[in-house]
């Protein structure tokens, strides 16, 4: 995310911790589009749903990421965690349409979304640019 952090919020995340969670994501997606095993898209839902609607520590990806950042011994970055929270549910709505469309056997919409998915996931992965946080940003700069 490029650090366009007004106190949106009061909350803040890390943003490491965000980008090992995002590169978790990418490979399970990536496995999905590999195996089209779809429980593993009823995972991603779980995860993303237990970080948004429930409390992000008991995400299992978020304490995979978490011990990862501490095994890689990499510095905490806080960022504002309103438009990561925005990201989270792109990610979860996401989710949903690749398990929908995958279900439904409409393979080739299914594979635009991951690869818009993976493409976001690369974004914030490699280069620490989070669209869904840009997205937020113009919707509040709309809003203003």
């Amino acid at each position: 995310m490029n650090n366009k952090s007004c106190p949106i919020s009061l909350v803040s995340i890390d943003s490491n911790i965000a980008r090992i969670n995002a590169f978790y994501t990418g490979m399970l997606v990536l496995a999905f589009s590999l195996t089209l095993q779809v429980p593993i898209l009823y995972f991603l839902i779980l995860d993303f749903s237990t970080r948004l609607f429930y409390k992000r520590e008991y995400s299992f990806l978020f304490i995979l990421s978490s011990a990862t950042k501490d095994i890689l011994k990499l510095k905490s970055v806080k960022v504002d965690a309103a438009p990561k929270r925005l990201a989270n549910y792109f990610g979860l709505i996401f989710a949903i349409l690749i398990t929908l469309t995958a279900l439904l056997e409409l393979t080739s919409i299914m594979y635009i979304l991951v690869i818009v998915l993976l493409i976001c996931v690369f974004l914030e992965v490699v280069f620490n640019y989070c669209l869904g946080c840009e997205i937020y940003h113009l919707y509040k700069r709309f809003l203003s």
